[in-house]
């Protein structure tokens, strides 16, 4: 009961709102950044050698995993049957069928990782990566109109700032790449093009069919069943890509041939990471998503600086923060900021 006299609450209607990270949230932050973190790392320490299995076949096992555990959850931890996924996939099957445009990007993005990290160390890939923040800006502009915020605008900046001052220290003194290096560049460029299109394709396709009738028809499922759903969509894309691109190499030595424990390894870790950030992502928001993307570029450049003696410099220090306080920046809540910094 209120005391007599007191003053009315005070309105708070206009006042920015800042996210507080909760315990919870903290323990999301940690979850996110060390994954993103591990799977860079693993992954360029299989690839620096430059292996010989079948990327497609790394593609292909992490979606198999992804199915499996999904498929265990569903029959072990929410207690219902097989069954239930059929019903599932049969009544939402148009849904499958949307989902197929980002499960092909994803696959895309999953390939073109092994490349990237075969030519590039784990640190630069880390800050490299993060170029989808501007493809994701411009595809957003040219398919869903949306406008930027003068506090975006200016993250878009000193992102571009910051990846350019990483990449001088890959250039030589004449400003010049190595063939390895420029390739490795050009698939990280892939991946945040991919990224960015994946992005604004869904919010602009699937989200607004879930809106109308999906969450009706699914509101008894838990989200396992929407990751068999992009497993058994990115399976049939990416066999039927191994069938043209990898053909003769299958029907000689197998889809598995040369594939080693360590690469065992880092597909049971992609696996894991992508369960993890789908569900993690159902109970944070892009700022808790910000902090644990740039907690994971500063953790990601110190570790490849200590186990795989990369070679950083200043400039690369100075890029990173560039870098940081861009995705910090871009994801952030652009009302709170907009008040505070434009």
């Amino acid at each position: 009961k209120p005391l007599t006299g007191a003053a009315p609450p005070e309105d708070s209607s206009d006042k920015p709102t800042l996210t507080i990270i909760t315990s919870t949230g903290l323990k999301v932050l940690i979850l996110l950044a060390v994954q993103n973190c591990s799977k860079n790392l693993l992954l360029r320490y299989v690839m620096k050698e430059k292996p010989q299995f079948l990327t497609s076949a790394a593609v292909i096992g992490v979606e198999m995993t992804k199915l499996t555990l999904s498929t265990l959850y569903i029959l072990l931890i929410d207690r219902k049957s097989l069954y239930s996924i059929y019903v599932f996939m049969k009544e939402d099957y148009r849904n499958l069928l949307l989902l197929s445009v980002p499960a092909a990007a994803y696959n895309l993005q999953s390939s073109l990782e092994y490349v990237a990290l075969a030519n590039l160390d784990a640190a630069m890939f880390s800050v490299l990566v993060q170029t989808k923040l501007c493809m994701t800006a411009i595809c957003a502009f040219l398919v869903l109109r949306k406008k930027l915020k003068r506090i975006q605008i200016m993250s878009l900046i000193l992102l571009t700032a910051g990846v350019m001052l990483c990449n001088l220290t890959k250039a030589n003194m004449s400003g010049q790449v190595d063939a390895s290096t420029l390739k490795g560049i050009l698939a990280t460029l892939g991946i945040a093009t991919s990224s960015g299109f994946a992005s604004v394709y869904t919010e602009k396709v699937i989200k607004a069919r879930r809106n109308v009738s999906v969450t009706r028809q699914n509101q008894n499922y838990s989200l396992a069943y929407m990751q068999v759903q992009l497993a058994t969509a990115s399976l049939v894309i990416m066999g039927c890509y191994a069938m043209m691109k990898d053909y003769q190499a299958i029907v000689t030595d197998g889809l598995w041939h040369n594939f080693t424990w360590k690469a065992c390894v880092t597909v049971f870790n992609s696996a894991i990471g992508g369960l993890i950030v789908a569900a993690v992502l159902k109970f944070s928001d892009s700022v808790l998503k910000g902090y644990a993307t740039a907690c994971s570029v500063v953790m990601t450049g110190v570790l490849s600086m200590l186990l795989f003696g990369t070679e950083l410099n200043i400039i690369y220090f100075l890029g990173i923060i560039n870098v940081v306080i861009a995705v910090l920046l871009y994801n952030g809540k652009a009302e709170a900021l907009d008040q505070y910094v434009c």
